[in-house]
């Protein structure tokens, strides 16, 4: 087994590699681009440690790690289009630095080349990670839906916002770890746990960028803190928010989330510190803890060594103890 520092820097070598700019550059640039933003690259180093831990060569996966990054960066392409976001990571989006058409063009072509990748393996694996993948494809666009639907929805209950998570992130990193086991020939017990594994650690992967976005610390959250809650965004903490608190902050909450117009630091503050009283910030944290412990459950039913079911706990737990 190796570093999760040594997967990251194995997958951008080949990803440095895949990213040349072929003609027309006006289609292939914007690719480039978005790909050689970073990020943390954490789906494509689930892949390539998986496979490491059902005993394959890594590099065996290099390119199945790759389907899933080019996937992730072209829902991300599509969904800043969607947010008319001015930035990804930092910089441009790519409708903001070409245009939108660009957009559409250059993320339709990503998701033909994330296919393309599985070309790269014998008839029965690449039948088995299309099939994988397209269903996750599905599922992550069906998350979408529901998260632009809960814009305009009044009343976005617990269960419908789990299913939402779980469709626009979760999904995907279980298929990142199940993509890994699939390449190295696991069982298809182990292969369907280890994706389990990953779609809980991944709803409280989610969960955690919810509490993070309220309560993390602008300096390394990478982000801007209060976002959620500027964009009126419905998450975990405002569900339980409104389910805890009492009728006069209850009616606070909703009126400050009807207001588009109000982007303001004391709308921030105020909204968190109502997030804080009634309990909501906490039932967050319990969430993403229990998430991560059934996560971890069913570590207990692969057919790995102990050893290697302590480095994906402690994965685990580096997940969930991040500040970013």
């Amino acid at each position: 087994m190796h570093s999760i520092e040594k997967y990251r820097e194995e997958f951008v070598d080949f990803l440095e590699e895949y990213s040349t700019i072929k003609e027309p550059q006006t289609l292939y640039s914007p690719i480039q681009y978005i790909l050689s933003l970073g990020g943390k690259r954490l789906r494509p180093v689930l892949t390539l440690m998986t496979a490491d831990i059902f005993n394959n060569d890594y590099k065996k996966a290099l390119h199945a790690a790759l389907s899933i990054e080019v996937f992730h960066n072209f829902s991300l392409v599509h969904d800043d289009i969607m947010d008319d976001a001015p930035l990804r990571r930092g910089e441009k989006t790519v409708h903001e630095k070409w245009n939108v058409n660009t957009a559409i063009l250059s993320g339709d072509a990503m998701l033909i080349m994330a296919y393309q990748l599985f070309e790269n393996y014998e008839a029965n694996t690449f039948q088995a990670l299309a099939k994988l993948f397209s269903k996750t494809a599905l599922e992550v666009c069906e998350g979408q839906q529901y998260d632009v639907d809960f814009e305009t929805k009044e009343n976005v209950t617990l269960n419908q916002y789990l299913k939402m998570i779980e469709y626009k992130t979760a999904v995907l990193v279980g298929a990142a770890m199940k993509m890994g086991a699939i390449v190295a020939g696991a069982s298809k017990d182990d292969q369907n746990n280890i994706y389990d594994f990953g779609k809980n650690l991944g709803i409280a992967f989610q969960l955690q960028d919810d509490y993070l976005d309220a309560f993390g610390d602008p300096e390394t959250f990478g982000k801007q803190v209060g976002g959620d809650i500027i964009e009126n965004k419905k998450t975990y903490l405002y569900i339980k928010a409104l389910e805890f608190s009492n009728e006069n902050d209850k009616a606070q909450l909703q009126k400050l989330f009807s207001n588009n117009a109000d982007t303001s630091e004391n709308k921030v503050e105020v909204v968190k510190q109502i997030f804080k009283v009634s309990g909501s910030a906490e039932a967050t944290k319990k969430a993403i803890e229990y998430y991560t412990k059934r996560a971890f459950l069913i570590l207990e039913l692969l057919n790995i060594s102990d050893d290697k079911k302590t480095l994906l706990k402690n994965f685990g737990h580096s997940l969930m103890n991040r500040s970013v």
